[in-house]
């Protein structure tokens, strides 16, 4: 599938030539990531208007901490850790604007610290839990849920069964569920 955008192997590239002050690769890079952002948006958010401002969000976000990026490590747990935790963000934002609260400013105050503090938090782990995955793991989950290829594309691809893609899927799935219980835990 050619779209005429960087293939998402040349991302981490793209980053780090970007976070060197190539604004070319920069636009390259940013015109490619809309995509899959958009579709990281949209498994959560059915509101179109809210998907495009989320997808405006997450660019705005990944301009600021782009230098936080490490090309030593994959680049696309580190989009989807910011475009999660933006999509969380716009799902809290909308929730408490159609709610009524009757609580007190100071109380709202402090709640808004709170979320903001477990925000950074989340992102910061949920980078790490995905860059734990084995590399084989990782690729399935990319390619089943963010490129919503399906089981058999997936085993076409990688020369397997489909009952091998299904397995690597739920040992993902099963990993970063154990991960995140772990830190439940701590």
């Amino acid at each position: 599938m050619d779209n005429g955008f960087a293939p998402r192997e040349a991302w981490p590239e793209l980053m780090t030539k970007a976070q060197a002050g190539d604004r070319h690769a920069y636009t390259q890079l940013l015109r490619a990531i809309v995509p899959a952002i958009r579709t990281l948006v949209r498994r959560q958010i059915s509101d179109p208007v809210l998907v495009e401002d989320v997808i405006q969000d997450v660019l705005l976000t990944v301009h600021r901490v782009r230098h936080t990026y490490d090309p030593g490590c994959p680049f696309l747990p580190w989009l989807m850790a910011i475009t999660q935790a933006r999509t969380v963000d716009a799902l809290r934002h909308r929730g408490r604007t159609l709610r009524r609260e009757t609580d007190t400013e100071a109380a709202l105050v402090d709640v808004a610290a709170t979320e903001s503090a477990e925000h950074q938090d989340v992102q910061e782990e949920l980078t790490l839990i995905l860059d734990r995955l084995p590399a084989r793991q990782r690729e399935i989950v990319e390619h089943i849920h963010l490129q919503e290829m399906t089981l058999a594309q997936a085993a076409s691809r990688y020369n397997l069964t489909i009952p091998a893609v299904k397995s690597l899927l739920h040992r993902a799935i099963t990993s970063l569920r154990r991960m995140g219980a772990n830190h439940d835990r701590s």
